[in-house]
């Protein structure tokens, strides 16, 4: 588990430089598929600026998991994956709500 959970941590970490760059908008779920003009009411660079420090959340979580690998403790891994859908889902709502992404 320890090789998965690293190759998730840098998976994580090289989209977070991607996304945080301004780049990558075509691999955002929602965003790729919306028309051009509900495209043209986002800005792509906050969004993807977003993205990408949810990236790194992500990662460092899965750094906690990691470390629950290395470390054999349980209560890591109950943190880590606390966190892992915390931060996913707060990260959702944060988005969806009030118009952080409008132009």
């Amino acid at each position: 588990m320890l090789i998965i959970h690293g190759i998730f941590v840098r998976l994580f970490l090289l989209l977070g430089i991607v996304f945080f760059n301004g780049k990558g908008s075509f691999l955002i779920a929602g965003y790729n598929t919306a028309s051009k003009a509900e495209k043209d009411k986002i800005n792509e660079k906050k969004l993807c600026g977003y993205i990408g420090k949810l990236m790194f959340a992500f990662a460092g979580c899965f750094l906690i998991l990691m470390a629950s690998d290395i470390l054999g403790e349980m209560w890591l891994l109950w943190l880590g994956l606390a966190l892992f859908f915390g931060v996913g889902i707060g990260g959702v709502i944060y988005i969806n709500t009030g118009n952080r992404l409008k132009r």
